[in-house]
């Protein structure tokens, strides 16, 4: 038997969920609560374990991402799924990071919602597909950004050398090349970079290399 505690704040959905777990024989409602406040009120003082809290998030008064660290306080075996219409990552990942193992968008069928639990209580996780691929999209990595001036290696080098603080005389001596040689390459470089001084060519590209 999965003993369920429901927190939902709209009375047809609040109904729903009730009529649709009393159609299963294996699971049990502990209760339902139109606030977070009475879900921690019937939490501590109900005499029977609660296996699994469906939480809505958008609740009147305190709520569901509030209330989270409470549940668990006063039962640190409950399994907390997150059941409401937010999908925007910051929601979900404080959800997460607070203590709820699932999150599943108010738009999944009653019977899927049913599943969801049975997992959860067996020790897994479920998450609305919006929003397992919101998270599959938040951990993917991110593309490099590109410079957007392409510099060879010895131009490279002599920006390095810049930004050592040495003069065209010393850079010529560390490269092995002329001094002609050194400012032609400078030129090269600020016409790349845009610039005009050696204060602003270190600035930008610092900034974008």
């Amino acid at each position: 038997m999965i003993n369920i505690c429901v927190v939902e704040d709209d009375l047809v959905t609040r109904e729903s969920l009730i009529a649709y777990i009393n159609q299963y024989p294996n699971l049990e409602l502990v209760f339902a609560a139109n606030s977070a406040e009475d879900g921690i009120r019937d939490l501590r003082r109900m005499g029977r374990h609660a296996d699994v809290l469906l939480l809505d998030i958008g609740l009147p008064g305190m709520s569901g991402l509030e209330s989270i660290s409470t549940f668990k306080q006063i039962n640190p075996q409950l399994d907390i799924i997150m059941f409401t219409t937010y999908e925007e990552e910051d929601k979900i990942f404080s959800a997460l990071c607070n203590g709820a193992c699932s999150y599943i968008s108010k738009r999944t069928p009653l019977k899927t919602i049913m599943e969801s639990i049975v997992t959860v209580y067996n020790g897994g996780s479920y998450m609305s597909p919006s929003i397992a691929r919101k998270i599959v999209n938040h951990f993917k990595p991110k593309p490099v950004k590109k410079p957007a001036y392409e510099l060879s290696d010895r131009q490279i080098q002599i920006i390095n050398c810049l930004m050592d603080g040495l003069s065209y005389k010393m850079i010529a001596a560390e490269l092995n090349i002329s001094i002609d040689t050194v400012r032609s390459h400078i030129k090269k470089i600020y016409r790349q970079l845009q610039v005009n001084s050696s204060m602003e060519l270190v600035k930008k590209y610092n900034a974008e290399y």
